[in-house]
């Protein structure tokens, strides 16, 4: 009896030492997951702001952590219950995925038993049908600023924000309001007073306006549903978060003369005239940025490092819009992560190509093609975001990548950069699709980054050196292929063709083999994925 207790008593040690190794080995997976991300400082000089502009910090800063928790609702539901009981490395890491799907790894849970992400992320009920959801006559479910609930039927029913999130948004109303009394800059007065409205209301359009209005302000806020990337199912719902900016005057100032330019470089596009017959407004601007605070949307997964809004395109039609660059979030990304990786991918003869100012430049005139080419089709189907449906956001990253490299061509033939070589751009944008397509491509710029690559390999724009496993640029190649693609894509966005659209993802959307090993030996390298922010009041001194 003495012995079998004791075989018991054994086997009961080892399976718990068993337990306790597995379980040392998933920390360590963890923290080697959440070593991934180089943590960043988000710092600028505040000595330019006057002293009611740094008292309005704390206050904006309150509001963000509001989005922030908002938009923790919208991707996954009760941030508390996920995070009790998590270990230290797994919380973190759920903390900078706000959920427990990994968001560059295609959404892969990495909590055990959580299952696959909703493709429609909170937004809708998780058991809806697609065919459901098309029977619900109300016309308010596609809007942005809406979501789909249950009735005590089990029908379908259609909540605005301003009602499903009534608590929140009325304190971080009331914040926009005490800041509004604080800001001396009436630009900065009126938006803060009209987005404070808009966060009630469901209508940002006023406000939307007032922020393309304003000109003066050194600091520049960006609060609300925005984006709708977050909303895989039908891309309808706009995602929670929020930006803190201090503007970099002597950059900006700088970026002033290219602004003027948007009507000649429009013209300029390589496609029919049909397709480039929208006019820019005059009222777009571009500026230059330390940010201060991410929260939200933009915090999670890769980092956003420039703006393009407002993404409504009456506004666009009335004003424009405004490409903010985030300076400080730029310069770390591309120090950190895109010039490591160009010394490993990138034919050394090359590497010399590779520069922040290129990269600076690839950015901005990504942000400038945003508002450039087609918005509404040129043959009655509609905005172009409506006829593309679920193919629009992918396509459109790959057209603002795109014809932004393409506008940077003209500007060199244009005689507006004679500073530096063309193929610092190019070969700086060859490097800089590695250092994105490490997300995968299952995101709209994933399939945006596989597009563009593949279609420029084939065209010999990208060789590809076999025995070395590198990469390098082909200046004339690459100049046609540049003004090909480009045309190819707003003409599909002219025509709100579908079809095409789903071809062109399908055929040229997926990570090659050649591809998959040169990025295997990034990975290996321990290169980072991305950043993370160290940043609030306390970061600033405030």
């Amino acid at each position: 009896m003495k012995q079998k207790l004791l075989a018991f008593a054994l086997l009961f040690s080892l399976l718990a030492c068993n337990q306790g190794n597995n379980k040392q080995k998933e920390q360590g997976a963890m923290k080697a997951k959440v070593e991934e991300y180089a943590a960043v400082k988000l710092t600028t000089d505040l000595s330019q702001l006057s002293e009611k502009e740094k008292q309005m910090l704390p206050l904006l800063f309150e509001a963000a952590r509001i989005m922030d928790d908002l938009f923790w609702k919208q991707a996954y539901g009760d941030k508390e219950q996920l995070l009790n009981g998590l270990d230290e490395y797994t919380r973190r890491f759920a903390e900078i995925n706000y959920g427990p799907w990994e968001r560059l790894n295609d959404m892969e849970p990495f909590i055990e038993g959580v299952g696959a992400k909703p493709l429609g992320a909170n937004f809708y009920p998780t058991d809806m049908t697609k065919e459901e959801f098309e029977a619900l006559a109300d016309p308010a479910k596609t809007s942005l600023y809406t979501v789909i609930r249950r009735d005590e039927s089990g029908k379908l029913k259609v909540v605005p924000y301003s009602e499903e999130y009534k608590e929140e948004l009325l304190k971080a109303s009331a914040l926009l309001l005490q800041a509004a009394d604080l800001a001396e800059d009436e630009g900065l007065k009126k938006y803060l007073l009209a987005r404070s409205k808009a966060l009630l209301s469901n209508d940002y359009f006023e406000s939307d306006l007032a922020w393309m209005d304003m000109k003066n302000n050194k600091i520049d806020f960006i609060i609300g549903p925005i984006e709708n990337y977050e909303d895989r199912l039908f891309g309808y719902k706009a995602a929670f978060e929020s930006f803190i900016l201090v503007k970099d005057l002597e950059w900006t100032q700088k970026l002033a003369h290219i602004a003027q330019l948007l009507p000649k470089l429009q013209q300029s596009l390589p496609v029919a005239d049909a397709y480039k017959a929208e006019k820019p407004a005059s009222s777009s601007d571009l500026g230059a940025y330390d940010a201060i605070y991410y929260a939200g949307d933009c915090n999670s997964g890769s980092k956003t490092i420039a703006i393009n809004l407002p993404n409504d395109p009456e506004v666009q039609k009335l004003k424009g819009s405004r490409r903010l660059q985030l300076k400080n979030s730029m310069k770390a990304k591309f120090d950190k992560i895109l010039l490591p990786i160009a010394q490993m991918v990138i034919d050394p003869s090359q590497v010399k190509y590779v520069s922040f100012d290129a990269f600076f430049e690839n950015v901005m005139f990504h942000e400038i093609a945003h508002g450039l080419g087609v918005h509404r089709t040129i043959n009655g189907k509609g905005d172009v975001r409506e006829a593309l449906k679920d193919t629009y956001s992918a396509l459109e990253e790959a057209k603002a990548d795109i014809t932004g490299l393409y506008l940077v061509t003209q500007m060199h033939e244009m005689g507006e950069i004679t500073d530096k070589d063309l193929m610092d751009n190019y070969v700086t944008f060859l490097a800089g699709i590695f250092r994105s397509v490490r997300f995968g491509a299952s995101s709209a710029h994933g399939k945006s980054n596989m597009i563009q690559f593949n279609y420029f390999l084939e065209n010999g724009a990208f060789n590809y050196d076999a025995a070395k496993g590198l990469y390098s640029v082909n200046l004339e190649k690459m100049k046609n292929a540049v003004a090909d693609l480009s045309g190819l894509i707003i003409t599909i966005q002219g025509d709100g063709d579908y079809s095409k659209a789903t071809e062109l993802i399908q055929s040229k959307g997926s990570i090659p083999e050649q591809l998959s090993v040169a990025l295997g030996r990034v990975a290996k390298a321990g290169i980072p994925r991305d950043v993370v922010f160290e940043q609030g009041p306390e970061v600033l001194g405030l």
